[in-house]
């Protein structure tokens, strides 16, 4: 599956929103370029729709066709479809890997994922976009837990989800709920993204 490889400070100033989390893709918070500062383009419903939703594509970093399939079940579940399809990105493995802290981003959560470092109540999982239910148990396998790259991201860990509870002693994580709407990112409007795909 193709994905952006490009320069991701340019990518969150473009989208008007931090990426990575950390807030320094957005020292200058205004779009690349020449003429970034000074832009002053009117921006249509649809304009608007899409922005929406090129803003929590690239930040969980799915492809267009991977994320208009989870929208389209977020769409059939009971219960408000935009909040229904926010739970369901929020409940991938490679999301909660990060969550948990086992890296630094979740593109480095969906490599840990991908090489076979990660569990799921005890058995290898290797697909990134596999739905961890309520209740499960994410871990990583003995001989990862001493993996540099995990210890600095779990020493960098600054927060934990109220939704996750996470075990020093067994360096695993448990989904215990989903999450509420509050809990999860505020400059996302995914009313507008139900729009665009029902328009």
């Amino acid at each position: 599956m193709a994905r952006y490889t490009g320069p991701k400070f340019k990518l969150s100033r473009r989208l008007g929103i931090s990426l990575s989390g950390t807030g320094k893709d957005l020292k200058r918070p205004f779009p690349p370029g020449q003429h970034g500062a000074n832009q002053r383009r009117k921006v249509s419903n649809y304009g608007q729709q899409l922005l929406e939703k090129q803003k929590l594509r690239h930040m969980y970093g799915l492809g267009e066709k991977q994320f208009r399939t989870l929208f389209h079940k977020a769409h059939s579940m009971q219960g408000i479809a935009g909040e229904n399809f926010m739970f369901l990105l929020e409940s991938r493995l490679d999301n909660l890997v990060y969550r948990l802290g086992f890296a630094n981003s979740r593109a480095g959560a969906r490599q840990l994922v991908a090489h076979g470092h990660v569990t799921v109540n005890g058995k290898k999982v290797d697909i990134a976009s596999y739905l961890v239910s309520t209740g499960d148990v994410i871990g990583l396998r003995e001989r990862s837990r001493g993996l540099s790259s995990v210890k600095e991201a779990l020493t960098n860990r600054t927060h934990l989800p109220a939704y996750l509870e996470f075990s020093d002693a067994a360096v695993e994580g448990k989904f215990i709920r989903l999450p509420e709407r509050a809990e999860l990112s505020q400059d996302i409007d995914e009313k507008q993204i139900v729009e665009f795909y029902n328009r």
